[in-house]
């Protein structure tokens, strides 16, 4: 009998389109901002290489993941199998822009070059991504999820919950009432006579934003002339071969790899916690299949003039609980592709306030923070806590650090004394909050097998610990030889005592702690086919 073929597109898909697109959209915005106001890159660079780029790498991977959800549906027969969200990886579009091409671009006065650098990154970055993809089926096999939801938690609460929150309560009567359509619809159940939740909220948003200028209050930021002005790059380009400029940048090696390597793991960490996300969801993918994907797709970007790594998205349980399916992906990404190429961008720059798309963010945020909660033992919970810690570290740390650049002021010991003496422990955040998804992982897991009461277990992911520290992948600021040597030894410290409850204690491993009646555990098995971890 031939198996159903699944539907591509369903009424649930307007839903997550509009709700993924804006993401999307917000992220393009974010870049063209950093592009243009930050590193100074003429508008011809940006709108007519860089993005044209961006848009043919998100829409291959967007594509490639319709395609794995219509594979894995019509394999298992489901009507609900959602596609995984992917696209520039916010924090690396961050981290290239302010560590890679910006000081490049200051030291040489020439924005091509740090783009050239920007290139090479990614380059690095997306062979890190297709060799990691095999490695990546054994972490997960033998992490516990409440470590790696936990650590997923911390980067949904502090890098995609915090700033959109922020601006909403900086422009609140736009915000706070785009956030109250979003909750209506999305958590309790109101519809808008079949429009999406995330359009109707743009569209008050943008009513609210415009209509507040005819009373001279501008809220929102928008202006005829910026809308203007926007038309002169309104125009029609395509990607153009980007390889010589990703070879010229091997100029700066030295500097790239401090980064690059580190970020590659980090990548490998995230998207293998994102692939775990969609399977407590019901949509278990293949994780190398993922990961290749990544760095393939990322691979075609920069040599095509993207200096942007491609990433699956934090986000897949959200967009399949607004009734997303396998089309909103494939139809994002062809939108984002048209987009780029139109030169829409920078007329949507000048139209739609962000803070209208900033609630869909925090939607997703509150989702992701949630469901490490929902979908592990409730005995693991302290376990998750622990996990989300190195994240705020992170953010804090961040906040600090831009903060003191924006005043131009240098971080010397006084400073730092000065801060310690307010409360502010400056080093400690700086410590704690290194290589945070890699510590919020190892925490995690070191919590989650020490109250399962399997102390080996415990005792090897602190052996690990040692080891990323030691050489600076986490807990540290760069990679190197005994780079924060008192929390190395710490971990060894810890696994000592881990083997010797192990070995003294006579607890047996596994053991239920503080279980209730009707507590619900899923087994990882049970949608892998594998042994479960914890």
């Amino acid at each position: 009998m031939e198996a159903k073929r699944p539907a591509i597109w369903t009424p649930g898909d307007w839903n997550a389109f509009f709700g993924f697109g804006t993401n999307i959209l917000v992220n393009l915005l974010t870049l063209s901002g950093l592009l243009r106001f930050v590193l100074r890159m003429p508008d011809d660079l940006v709108f007519k290489r860089i993005l044209p780029a961006a848009g043919l790498m998100m829409c291959l991977s967007t594509l490639y993941y319709a395609w794995l959800a219509y594979g894995l549906a019509k394999k298992t027969g489901r009507d609900d199998v959602c596609a995984l969200p992917s696209g520039i990886s916010v924090p690396h579009m961050f981290i290239v822009t302010l560590v890679i091409m910006l000081p490049i671009k200051l030291t040489t006065g020439d924005p091509i070059q740090g783009w050239e650098a920007g290139l090479t990154w990614v380059f690095i970055q997306s062979f890190v991504l297709m060799i990691g993809g095999f490695v990546a089926p054994v972490i997960r096999r033998i992490t516990p999820r409440a470590a790696l939801l936990g650590t997923l938690a911390g980067v949904s609460i502090a890098f995609i919950s915090m700033r959109p929150a922020i601006d909403m309560f900086m422009t609140p009567f736009i915000g706070i009432t785009c956030f109250a359509v979003i909750l209506a619809s999305w958590f309790g159940g109101v519809g808008y006579g079949g429009v999406p939740a995330g359009l109707v909220a743009i569209a008050v948003g943008t009513v609210i934003a415009w209509g507040s200028n005819l009373f001279g209050l501008n809220l929102g930021g928008m202006s005829l002339s910026a809308l203007h002005d926007s038309v002169s790059n309104h125009a029609f380009a395509v990607p153009i071969p980007a390889v010589s400029h990703v070879f010229h940048g091997f100029r700066y090696l030295g500097v790239i790899l401090v980064t690059a390597i580190p970020f590659g793991i980090y990548d490998l960490v995230e998207a293998m916690d994102n692939v775990v996300s969609a399977a407590v969801a019901g949509d278990n993918y293949p994780t190398t299949r993922v990961l290749t994907a990544d760095g393939v797709v990322s691979l075609i970007g920069c040599l095509m003039g993207n200096p942007y790594i491609n990433a699956v998205y934090i986000g897949h349980p959200g967009w399949k609980a607004m009734g997303g399916r396998i089309g909103y992906s494939a139809a994002t990404g062809i939108v984002v592709l048209l987009m780029t190429w139109f030169g829409v961008i920078s007329l949507l720059i000048a139209a739609i306030p962000v803070v209208a798309i900033s609630p869909i963010l925090l939607y997703i945020g509150m989702l992701i923070g949630s469901q490490a909660f929902q979908e592990t033992p409730r005995r693991h919970a302290p376990a998750i806590i622990l996990a989300l810690t190195p994240h705020l570290a992170a953010w804090c740390k961040l906040q600090i650090d831009n903060t003191l650049g924006a005043a131009g002021v240098a971080v010397t010991p006084a400073l730092v004394g000065k801060m310690a003496q307010t409360g502010v422990m400056y080093n400690g955040l700086g410590i704690m909050g290194g290589g945070s998804i890699l510590a919020g992982l190892i925490l995690g897991a070191i919590a989650t097998f020490i109250i399962d009461r399997d102390f080996r277990q415990a005792g090897a992911f602190s052996i690990a610990g040692a080891i990323l520290t030691f050489f600076g992948f986490m807990h540290g600021q760069a990679i190197g030889i005994n780079q924060t040597p008192g929390v190395a030894a710490a971990y060894v410290a810890v696994a000592a005592i881990l083997f010797a409850c192990a070995s003294l204690s006579g607890i047996t491993a596994h053991e239920p702690a503080h279980e209730t009646e009707d507590e619900e555990e899923i087994d990882v098995s049970e949608l892998e086919g594998e042994p479960a971890a914890s």
